[in-house]
């Protein structure tokens, strides 16, 4: 049996995608409050691991000092930490997704060494666990979950990086039938410095998109040297040179022919976990700066009491919050879909990832949101810190360094903002994803004129009345986006890439809203957060909950006001522009009393608390 953590919390089984047309409530969304004792017990293990054995010796890491790497990848083994998705039956904890992203979360204190940590228990493991036979998992899960070998993952490519089916690599079959040869080169490997075991990509015969397990030291294999880099410097990136690298044909991963089911299953993985890691890695650089605005005094005092300083540190509280409040919301659809399988079923891998893949809109919304929330509280720490943030004895500076990978990590955010619309509008048009009778529906309400909204009564009123428009002004854009170019929306990049936001700003601003509600339903009573001194836990959900709406709604008013221009000219620009307006009036809230009253309560804290 699976050692899967119970939470008690009620979770729905949701269409991924639908929170476009689709109304959540509070009790059917997983949220951090509703992790289990176990699971809290499993985030402090991996907070203290990277307090207590990781921070203590990230100098000897960001010089590349693998031995010190190594090391730390054990500890973490022995801890549990690496096996949390590896079966128990292959020396694996085998928990639940909300469990592994906890890991990824709090593991996430020192950017160098979480990149590889995660790529070894992510895209290093998971393609033997999902994809590998009984005798390769027997092989290798159990010395990868203990740490006693590290994984890499070769796809990518000087000519292949995002457009990862355009690999050169070839594989050709031996004469004798009992080895695959094969020829190319792999760019940008993590882990490569130091792994024992290799997932490589290949084409049989130049057509066949395929995966192999590959061994350090097999004949033919050559890691080439260590790339310097802007930013985790710590990390293992090197090439691998493959000539006539000799792999047995019992090494292929998966079918012959069928590797791209692997390389785009194991992303959705990587892109969530991604995510919960930007958290994490925010996390630490907001109680860095705020250690530092509390110690630096100017004008005879401390600069975290100067307003523009408390704006930001509020600014990157907000941030954590969303990103929290997005990335176990995703996590917790995901396990809700995989709770009722056949743990026996000798399909169970395949089904995993169909029932993963279902919420792939998601995945790639953490991904970009993250790694872009992350780039702006690392900017931000560089501001407070000023001077010193320039310079690299103090961690803003590394902290910026290291954040900007991640907008290029498992697909840049640009392929990420096109996969986001492109895989809504599929589902779409296959009928998968009632969007298409939604958008119907508001263009014969739109076109009706102006109506009496229902006002909403309680603490967030006014930005549930936002919301509402907001998914509005989406389904607006879309629809006229989608009638204008049709079947060839694919081709407007620019377009795309602007509904993109105003998902993503959608379902952040609802993640942080209903995880709000779901505090203020917990704990009646409690309100005026921008009056309150420091404010309850509820109250300071409200207060970050309002402060992200104003600034989200801001961006998809934007968004829809570039996609409608790019769309309609003369009465028709003019008819949708007034439209939007209608749409887009909200009562703005007053963000600068918000911001002091989140900004107080972490400073009171020395860091980020909720």
């Amino acid at each position: 049996m699976a050692s899967t953590v119970e939470t008690g919390a009620p979770m729905k089984k949701v269409n991924g995608g639908s929170f476009l047309i689709e109304e959540r409530l509070p009790s059917e969304v997983f949220t951090p409050e509703d992790f289990s004792d176990e699971q809290r017990q499993i985030a402090q293990t991996a907070f203290d691991f990277a307090r207590n054995e990781v921070v203590p010796v990230a100098d000897a890491i960001e010089v590349k000092n693998f031995e010190v790497t190594k090391g730390l990848l054990r500890k973490a083994g022995e801890l549990g930490l690496m096996g949390v998705d590896v079966p128990e039956e292959y020396g694996g904890l085998e928990m639940d997704k909300v469990t592994s992203a906890i890991v990824a979360d709090h593991i996430a204190q020192s950017a160098s060494f979480s990149v590889a940590f995660s790529a070894h228990v992510g895209i290093g493991t998971l393609p033997i666990v999902w994809y590998g036979t009984a005798a390769q998992k027997q092989k290798y899960l159990p010395k990868l979950a203990s740490g006693e070998w590290l994984g890499a993952y070769a796809l990518s490519e000087a000519s292949s990086g995002s457009d990862a089916m355009n690999i050169r690599a070839k594989a050709t079959l031996s004469a004798d039938g009992k080895h695959y040869l094969l020829n190319g080169e792999k760019m940008w490997i993590t882990n490569a410095g130091f792994a024992d075991v290799f997932t490589i990509f290949a084409k049989v015969d130049g057509e066949k998109f395929t995966a192999f397990i590959v061994e350090h030291g097999t004949q033919g294999l050559t890691v080439g040297a260590e790339e310097h880099k802007l930013g985790i410097r710590g990390s293992s990136t090197c090439p691998l040179i493959l000539a006539d690298c000799k792999v047995p044909v019992e090494n292929v991963l998966g079918e012959v022919g069928k590797g791209h089911h692997i390389a785009f299953n194991i992303l959705n993985i990587g892109r969530f976990k991604l995510g919960a890691a930007c958290v994490g890695g925010a996390r630490t650089s907001l109680a860095n700066s705020i250690h530092y605005a509390k110690e630096r005094k100017a004008f005879g005092k401390s600069i975290a009491e100067f307003g523009l300083i408390q704006e930001k540190i509020a600014e990157c509280a907000v941030g954590i919050y969303a990103g929290e409040s997005m990335a176990y919301r995703t996590v917790g659809m995901i396990d809700a879909a995989l709770a009722d399988m056949d743990k026996q079923s000798p399909t169970m891998a395949l089904e995993i990832q169909k029932r993963i893949e279902n919420y792939a809109v998601e995945c790639s919304i953490l991904k970009v949101w993250g790694s872009e929330m992350l780039g702006m509280v690392a900017d931000h720490g560089v501001q407070i810190y000023a001077g010193y943030g320039y310079v690299e004895e103090y961690p803003a500076e590394r902290a910026y360094r290291d954040a900007r990978i991640n907008r290029i990590f498992e697909g840049t955010n640009e392929i990420n903002r096109l996969i986001i619309t492109g895989w809504v509008m599929k589902r779409a048009m296959s009928g998968q994803l009632a969007l298409m009778p939604a958008i119907k529906q508001l263009m014969d309400e739109v076109l009706a004129g102006p109506v009496v909204r229902e006002e909403r009564e309680g603490e967030m009123a006014n930005e549930y009345g936002m919301l509402a428009n907001a998914k509005k002004l989406a389904l607006f854009a879309a629809g006229a986006a989608t009638q204008k170019y049709m079947q060839a929306l694919a081709d407007q990049q620019e377009v795309m890439a602007a509904l993109a936001d105003m998902m993503i700003e959608v379902y952040a601003m609802e993640s942080c809203m209903l995880r709000a509600q779901k505090l203020l339903d917990r704990n009646p009573g409690q309100s005026n957060p921008s009056q309150s001194n420091s404010g309850s836990v509820a109250e300071q959900a409200v207060a970050m909950s309002r402060i992200y709406a104003g600034k989200a709604f801001e961006i998809i008013e934007n968004a829809a006001r570039r996609v409608i221009a790019a769309v309609a000219e003369g009465d028709m620009l003019r008819t949708q522009l007034a439209i939007l307006r209608r749409l887009a009036k909200y009562e703005p809230a007053d963000t600068i009393a918000l911001k002091r009253s989140v900004a107080k309560r972490v400073v009171e804290a020395g860091k980020y608390a909720l």
